[in-house]
């Protein structure tokens, strides 16, 4: 290769284990997809591509390891550089339109959902000047290190601040579900605290399980003034409030049930239509026969 063609790139190794093999798998077939649909929609560039991938032969075994371009921090860290952990609403404005552009692309071209929308998974692009910062500062001072059984590890580097930033792209696709199999889906996805009611409740779910994890970080201003010229202001909720939508923790137990978190989401937005309780195989755990909740 020669020098005009190197670049800097981000290597993401996946450790040889059963636990990660279908994970790899899903996230092998969503690059293919990606590589294979439109250039013309507009979220195809608000997705993370693959290069390429190759095998590293270990003394532990053969591990997989992705090759992507260069991208910074995500929008939770940048959200906590802020002292008041809160980003501006013109740049949740534009990380929403990003979002839902992406989302867009992998409904309608990719036929998959990516069922872990989170802060932490949506990156901004940097130019080389951060990757150039870090070669210097490792010529003049290199990483300490040390051999710990044969493998060298190195004391992890802080990066710096890059002099330019692209639009954000959604990544990791690992948790990505294909949903043109023309199977009925019931796998237990997404973080507690973004979990869909269908998830739940044990309801065949689709593409709208993303749209609830983006739902959990958007909400209006002033939800009593729906209608009216402050509802026409949404905020990314978790990057604007600092807080979670909802958390699911139950007071008494002091940790996440399913329970608790239905609990907010219904004193937030009222009962679960019929409809859909209809369908919930869970639906006796939560609720009685005429729809009301379940107190045991």
């Amino acid at each position: 290769m020669r020098i005009s063609q190197c670049q800097h790139v981000a290597l993401k190794l996946y450790t040889r284990s059963e636990s990660t093999a279908g994970e790899l798998d899903s996230e092998l077939d969503v690059y293919k997809r990606i590589a294979n649909s439109s250039e013309r929609h507009p979220g195809r560039h608000a997705v993370r591509s693959l290069i390429d991938s190759f095998e590293l032969e270990t003394p532990s075994g053969r591990h997989r390891c992705l090759i992507h371009t260069l991208l910074w921090e995500s929008a939770l860290k940048i959200k906590n550089r802020n002292p008041i952990r809160r980003l501006p609403p013109p740049v949740i404005a534009f990380l929403l339109k990003r979002l839902f552009l992406a989302l867009d692309f992998l409904h309608q071209e990719c036929h998959v959902a990516h069922t872990d929308i989170k802060e932490a998974n949506i990156l901004l692009p940097a130019d080389s000047s951060v990757m150039s910062q870090f070669e210097i500062q490792e010529l003049n001072e290199p990483s300490p290190r040390k051999d710990v059984d044969s493998n060298i590890i190195y004391l992890s580097r802080k990066m710096g601040t890059p002099k330019a930033f692209g639009a954000p792209v959604l990544c990791d696709f690992g948790s990505a579900v294909p949903l043109d199999d023309g199977l009925e889906h019931r796998e237990d996805i997404q973080s507690d605290i973004y979990r869909a009611p269908e998830v739940i409740l044990d309801i065949p779910w689709t593409y709208s399980v993303d749209i609830w994890n983006a739902g959990c970080m958007v909400s209006s201003n002033q939800v009593d003034t729906l209608g009216g010229p402050e509802s026409d202001f949404f905020e990314v909720w978790d990057a604007f409030e600092g807080e979670h939508l909802f958390t699911g923790l139950d007071p008494e137990h002091n940790t996440y049930r399913g329970r608790a978190y239905l609990s907010e989401m219904i004193a937030l937005l009222g009962p679960p239509p019929p409809s859909l309780l209809a369908r919930a195989n869970l639906k006796s755990k939560f609720f009685s026969e005429d729809g009301e909740r379940s107190k045991s």
